[in-house]
Parts: structure tokens; sequence; C-alpha cells
């Protein structure tokens, strides 16, 4: 009735607040690290190991929250931890303005704004979305995850902007009022499911009825559900774990280290920041595009002809230093934000709604590693060559295992339950 009254199906308005969510966490924090990387370096006299082991440490720290997230986003809903997440991200950037030293910076970084994002921004919409979506559920997780690069094309140069005119502790105060301004009442909207609302899934009208059993539970009962128990057995689990560990590696080594890279390779920082925000760009689009195709197509199979896409455009950085090659790598690997929903999206058709929530967050418990590790042995690399040639090399071999292990969730994972599907 609601559906027939509004003419849109709600998760949609859900799609469009997670969508606005993520603009914010994504051209304030995810992007916005790399535009403060080398202003904190420099007013803080910190090496790039030193900076980059401020994020890997943080993303460590999200995965050993994972789990206790997944359980809470099971139990009380997506609402209360992104409304959490919102106060501190907004709190911990406007004390982030004021550190003075490596010692608070991480403080600060760690205890305050990194608590607060993985769950809020990263888990949380993942979870939203996955709720009020399975036939539609690739297309719905890729425009959320859009919104991710898109905060990088419009908020990221606006940041740029601030920190080259008025300093990087400008632009996090600046950052952390936005937070609170624009994050609070965006959260107030959220609502938990589509059941919680009389709805079904993807807008769907209930089915008929057969004897003896309500439309609205058949309809639900003939997705795929699989405990933790039971995922953790499974091939499934750990071949995504493993794909996913893979990818994040390779993905952060050079998303954090994005501008010093193009710092390395001949460019000032406005113009690296410049290339940043066309990077951001053309990952919404690619996200977006393909999102778009992949609830149709094969998504392991996509992912994996991404992943050795990249693997190709990781020589053009090292054989050449012209305009042009430099933006034909951002093209190719800007692809690579998209396998990060599509990614999930395999997830969802594996494992269902029910309990996908404290999946993710066991997945997230292991795969994260890859994301610690990546930015610092990058920083390490160029802190010990002062070159970044050396990671790109090794990127190559990185980013074609992902691929392989993408590509090998095709095969039908069947348990003695039956409750694992193929994906193709």
């Amino acid at each position: 009735m609601l559906k027939k009254l509004t003419g849109l199906f709600y998760g949609w308005r859900m799609v469009a607040a997670n969508s606005a969510l993520r603009v914010l966490g994504a051209g304030l924090h995810s992007y916005g690290f790399t535009v403060f990387f080398l202003p904190i370096s420099q007013d803080l006299n910190l090496n790039r190991t030193s900076t980059s082991l401020a994020f890997s440490l943080a993303r460590a720290e999200g995965a050993i929250e994972g789990p206790v997230v997944g359980h809470l986003l099971d139990r009380h809903g997506p609402k209360p931890i992104m409304l959490a997440a919102v106060l501190l991200m907004g709190v911990g950037y406007l004390l982030l303005s004021q550190v003075n030293s490596y010692a608070t910076f991480l403080i600060v970084y760690l205890g305050v704004i990194s608590l607060a994002h993985v769950g809020g921004f990263m888990h949380a919409p993942m979870v939203l979305i996955n709720t009020w979506f399975i036939r539609y559920r690739a297309r719905a997780i890729t425009i959320s995850s859009a919104a991710f690069g898109l905060g990088g094309v419009l908020l990221a140069p606006v940041l740029s902007v601030i920190v080259q005119a008025w300093g990087w502790r400008w632009g996090a105060a600046i950052g952390g009022l936005l937070f609170l301004v624009i994050g609070i009442p965006l959260c107030l909207t959220i609502r938990r499911s589509p059941e919680s609302m009389g709805l079904l899934p993807d807008g769907d009208e209930p089915a008929g009825p057969e004897p003896g059993k309500d439309g609205a539970e058949q309809t639900i009962k003939s997705e795929v559900e699989v405990t933790v128990a039971e995922a953790l057995r499974s091939f499934a689990f750990w071949g995504s774990v493993l794909a996913a560990g893979i990818r994040n590696a390779s993905y952060h080594a050079i998303s954090v280290h994005f501008v010093p890279l193009m710092v390395w390779k001949g460019f000032s920082q406005p113009q690296a920041a410049l290339l940043l925000s066309v990077f951001a760009f053309l990952g919404m689009a690619s996200t977006l595009i393909l999102g778009w195709l992949a609830d149709k197509a094969n998504k392991p199979r996509m992912i994996a002809f991404i992943l050795f896409a990249a693997a190709g455009a990781m020589f053009l950085p090292i054989v050449g230093s012209s305009l042009w090659s430099l933006c034909l790598f951002t093209i190719v690997f800007a692809a690579v934000e998209a396998t990060f929903p599509l990614g999930w999206a395999v997830v969802g058709d594996l494992f269902g709604r029910k309990h996908y929530a404290k999946i993710r967050g066991y997945m997230t418990l292991f795969y994260t590693w890859g994301g610690v590790l990546g930015p610092v042995i990058a920083g390490a690399i160029f802190d010990r060559w002062k070159t970044y040639e050396p990671l790109l090399w090794s990127l190559v071999v990185l980013f074609i295992m992902g691929g392989l292990f993408f590509a090998s969730l095709n095969r039908s994972w069947q348990k003695a339950t039956g409750h694992i599907r193929a994906v193709d």
C-alpha cells in the first residue's frame, strides 16, 4: 500500500540517504586521507611509512571490530550504528585539527575517527542495501558505492583547495562540522528493513499464497539462507576472503599513495589532487555502469576481468611519465573501485540476507589485513628505494592472483545442507 501511495519503492529512498552519507564519508575521509597525506607528514615531520602506518592500523582496527559490528547490525539495525559513526567522525576531525604530535595524531585518528568509519560508513551501508534488495542487489549496492566515488569528485577537490589555501588544520575542522551538520539529519531518515514497514524486498507484491501458507513468507523463504557456522565451513567464504584480501592490498597500496605516486611521476600536488578527482569520478562511473549490468551477468568473472586489466595497467607508470600514460593508468585502475560492491553482491548471492551482517563482519576480520599491509609496504618501498617501481611490479602479480581467486567462485560449492548455491 505504501508503494502505491508514493509511487516509489521505499528501498530506493534508503539508497539515496545511504548514498548521501557515503558521499560525505568518502569525500572527507577516504579520499581526504590522501589529500592530508603530505601536509600532515610535513607538518608533523613524518616519513611516508609512519603516515601510512596510521591508515593501516585503522584498517586493522576495522578488521578486529568487524564481527562485533556485524552482530550489532543484525541485532539493532544500521540506523544507530550510522548515527554514532557520524557523531564520532565529526568530533574526531575537530580534534584532529588540534593535534601537534604523532602520538596525538594516532590517538585521535585511531581512537575516534577510524573507530567510527568502518562500522558506520562501510558495514552499515552494505547491510542496509542487502536487506532492502534481492533481485536488484548488485544494482542498488553499486549505486551506493558509486556515491563513494562521487564524494571524491565533489568534496575531495574542495578539501584540497581548503588545505592548499588555509592549511590542513582548517580542512580537518571544516570536515568535522560537515559531518555533524549534514550527517545527523541523513541518519535519522534510515529505516531498518522492508519488513519493518510492511513491504517486501525489491518492492515486490506478496505472491499468491499456497494452501496453508502466507504469501509474503513464501517469497522470503525462496531466498538462500546460510548461517555463520555453515559459511565458515565453505570454500565460498574462504575463497571470497582470499580474493578480497589480495584485491584490498593491491588497491589500497595505490589509492592511499595516489597523490604521492603522481608527485613522484612529476606532477605538482594540486595537479595530483585534480587527477585524484578524475580517478574518483571514473571509479563512480565504472561502478554505476558495471553494477547496472551485473545483476544479469556472471559477477565473479566480471570482477576477475577487471583485476586482470588492472594488472596490465601497472606497466603504464613503470614505463612512462607522460600525461596520456598516467591518465590511461587512472582510467583502467579506477575500474577496480567497482569490484568492491560487486564482491559484496556476490557475498549476498552466496549467503542471503538473514545473517549477512555477521558473515560480512567475520570476513572483514580476515580479509582487511590485506588493506592493512598494502599501504605500509608501499610507503616502506618508497622510503627504502625512493621509487614506487618495485611496488608496481609486485602489484602486477597480486592483481592476477586476486582475479584468479574471484574467478574460482564460479564453481558450485555445495555443502551437505544444500544452502550454498552457484553464482553463475
